[in-house]
């Protein structure tokens, strides 16, 4: 706006440098306008402040009020009255502070461990109590327990209702007179391929169903007594010496038909034995010689052992050849050296 006010300064000074200066032909209409009015500068006065204000309005000829542009320019151009907010400072990022809900009281102490106790009597044994069901470590099925290569290091409490109890390859050392307590329709127990090197004495004899016992690849010095009921007894690779056997210690076990007694420290055959055996492996012991007893009835000499068929004497320092009288009864004559 500054520079309009110059330039129309510049042109009232001109024009008043004219006049001052001398009259001037009067001005015509510029060439191709209709003649009209004659401006003439002489005619003007330019001394009054009423005389200023209709140049300016005939100059522009437009009637428009520049003080008005020159008021809305200042007014566009000024700053707005109320600055824009300051955005606020982020306020730092906490974290999060969870409050534990008070309807239930935070212990002093932690709990104590729980602890499997297998003591006292209960569902799943003898000593089972409030413990862990062996179910649960070991496979169970229709009255068979399977607890093999579990591990175990001693026989876990069982079932009442176990038929057969498989406990191979593990890493047992003694079995205890309460271990099979009131598991009165146990069949079977197998512990082959353990460290058992003790038995209770009578661990097995309230087993009065009890058939077969397996016992082998372990190491056995002293067998337990075992129940009249049995009929399969698996006592291969132990260190059994005559001693360890009870003296007539299969002779009333009227439904015995295997015993396997191979590979200890056995230095005669243990008889006599019931007339129920069919199968008797006595192989790599240290038996030297046989009696007239040992197989037959001396007393009796029309006395057959029909039965026993499979008798292996092999692997020890024995001559079968020199005691033919011990199995004149037999109908087959045994496996041995010599």
């Amino acid at each position: 706006m500054s520079g309009l006010r110059s330039s129309l300064m510049g042109v009232l000074i001109g024009i008043l440098v004219l006049v001052l200066l001398g009259p001037f032909p009067a001005l015509s209409a510029p060439p191709g306008e209709p003649d009209g009015e004659v401006f003439d500068l002489e005619s003007y006065d330019l001394t009054s402040e009423t005389d200023w204000e209709n140049l300016d309005v005939n100059i522009y000829g437009d009637g428009y009020d520049y003080d008005d542009l020159d008021q809305e320019i200042e007014v566009g151009s000024i700053a707005p009255d109320s600055a824009p907010p300051t955005p606020q400072p982020t306020p730092e990022h906490h974290e999060e502070e969870v409050t534990p809900p008070t309807s239930h009281p935070i212990p002093s102490q932690p709990p104590a461990p729980v602890t499997l106790d297998f003591k006292g009597p209960g569902l799943f044994g003898p000593e089972t109590g409030l413990g862990m069901p062996t179910c649960l470590l070991c496979v169970c099925i229709s009255g068979s327990v399977y607890c093999d290569d579990t591990g175990l290091d001693q026989i876990p409490p069982l079932p009442k209702d176990t038929t057969r109890f498989y406990g191979r390859f593990n890493r047992i050392r003694h079995v205890k007179n309460t271990d099979f307590m009131n598991l009165q329709r146990l069949l079977s127990v197998d512990l082959s391929g353990n460290r058992i090197s003790g038995m209770d004495e009578d661990v097995f004899v309230s087993l009065s169903h009890l058939q077969e016992v397996l016992l082998s690849d372990n190491h056995l010095k002293i067998l337990p007594e075992l129940p009249r009921s049995l009929r399969l007894i698996d006592l291969r690779n132990n260190q059994l010496g005559s001693r360890g056997v009870h003296a007539e210690a299969f002779k009333d076990m009227s439904q015995l038909e295997f015993l396997y007694l191979s590979d200890n420290n056995l230095d005669y055959v243990p008889a006599p034995l019931p007339l129920s055996l069919r199968v008797l492996h006595l192989q790599n012991n240290n038996i030297q010689s046989l009696h007239e007893d040992t197989f037959c009835n001396r007393h009796d000499r029309n006395f057959i052992r029909r039965n026993l068929e499979d008798i292996r004497l092999d692997g020890n320092p024995l001559n079968i050849n020199l005691f033919p009288s011990a199995y004149v009864c037999l109908p087959r004559l045994p496996v041995g050296g010599h």
